[in-house]
């Protein structure tokens, strides 16, 4: 097993000796249980950790912790980013943690008009501030260090002004009649950004590809299964990860 990962706000600046307490220090003595000698990893999620060894275990909260000096991870290359509409139930929830999982850099909600869910007031705001706790969750448990950024909701109209400006733009799209090229035989750039657009469950609508497709992006088909919405952004983030030889 590899050292488990906490979360610090803070971490530049962080002495030899450092104390992790609050929730993250209740877990690492009440649940996980962690004694002097074992192995830890600190990290602010945004690239910067550092190694640590347990030097003690003190009431339910508080974990001392001899520190490594602290390293950055390098900003990925190329940059990737999953457009993902908003799936039913707790679905979304499903989609952010298993592309955490597989190494999406950025995640952005969309509000496709195709959308069962809709995020409006307060419900929104619980609903993405779970996208985010789920993103931070599951980059622990995946052992990052960078987790991904989860976005603000966005419309249709943002989507594309992010298209816009991506070295390749690719929205999934299932139909073969529409022209869709193989995702996986597309020419991918060594730098920029990637965005992959996963459209909701009855599909990213005519206006929308129009409206896309406007702003310089490409239809792309995974294979000859249609995938739900919650695992379309992760099988096609591993294909693209894989050919861009940030798992190798």
């Amino acid at each position: 097993m590899t050292a488990p990962v906490f979360v610090v706000e803070r971490l530049a600046g962080a002495g030899p000796e450092f104390v992790l307490d609050g929730p993250e220090g209740r877990h690492a003595v009440s649940v996980k249980r962690l004694q002097p000698g074992e192995p830890v990893v600190l990290t602010d999620g945004a690239g910067h950790w550092a190694e640590g060894e347990v030097l003690a275990a003190e009431g339910k909260d508080r974990l001392v912790v001899r520190l490594s000096p602290v390293s950055e991870e390098p900003l990925p290359a190329p940059r990737l980013t999953v457009v993902q509409a908003l799936p039913k139930g707790d679905r979304g929830e499903l989609a952010v943690e298993t592309m955490t999982e597989v190494g999406v850099d950025a995640i952005v909600p969309w509000s496709a008009s195709r959308c069962i869910t809709q995020w409006k007031g307060e419900r929104g705001q619980k609903a993405l501030a779970k996208w985010r706790a789920t993103a931070r969750e599951s980059g622990k448990q995946s052992r990052r260090v960078r987790f991904p950024e989860v976005a603000e909701l966005a419309s249709g109209k943002q989507v594309a002004a992010l298209l816009a400006g991506a070295g390749l733009a690719v929205v999934l799209h299932e139909d073969r009649e529409y022209g869709s090229a193989p995702l996986a035989s597309v020419e991918l750039p060594s730098a920029g950004e990637i965005v992959l657009v996963v459209g909701p469950e009855g599909g990213v609508s005519p206006e929308e590809l129009a409206l896309f497709e406007e702003a310089g992006a490409m239809t792309c088909r995974l294979g000859r299964s249609v995938l739900r919405t919650s695992t379309a952004g992760t099988a096609a983030a591993a294909l693209v990860l894989g050919r861009t030889g940030r798992w190798s």
